[in-house]
């Protein structure tokens, strides 16, 4: 097997509540692996030092960082996802939407018919299509 492309979402102390909501987001999704601080670490204690995840046809790392950053997440950088089935679009956006931002709320942009791009109340950047 050659090189592989991830996205990798770290967080600081949220990861478990990040894995919850894509998986419920997502219904094809699936947890495929998950590795937690041991009980006895500095900052991070039961936390997620590591853990995969698969949306859709995408493979995602999702970690909380061992040490605190001046930074989070920045809408310049999103996950884009385009639906076939306009209820599953508005079921992701329902469980997404809650305690985030939405940057264009669900609209007909001319380049899709339903269009939705929002921050979830992590900061993660969404933006939804339906093709």
């Amino acid at each position: 097997m050659g090189a592989q492309v991830f996205t990798h979402l770290m967080f600081e102390g949220q990861a478990q509540q990040a894995l919850d909501l894509y998986l419920n987001a997502f219904t094809d999704s699936e947890l495929i692996s998950v590795e937690h601080f041991p009980d006895n670490h500095d900052t991070r204690s039961g936390q997620i030092r590591t853990a995969r995840l698969r949306l859709i046809n995408a493979e995602l790392i999702v970690i909380d960082s061992p040490v605190q950053h001046a930074f989070s997440f920045t809408p310049s950088m999103s996950m884009f996802v385009e639906f076939d089935d306009e209820s599953e679009l508005l079921s992701a956006i329902n469980v997404l939407q809650p305690e985030g931002t939405v940057l264009m709320p669900l609209d007909n942009y001319g380049f899709s018919e339903k269009f939705i791009w929002l921050q979830d109340r992590l900061g993660v950047s969404w933006q939804l299509s339906l093709n």
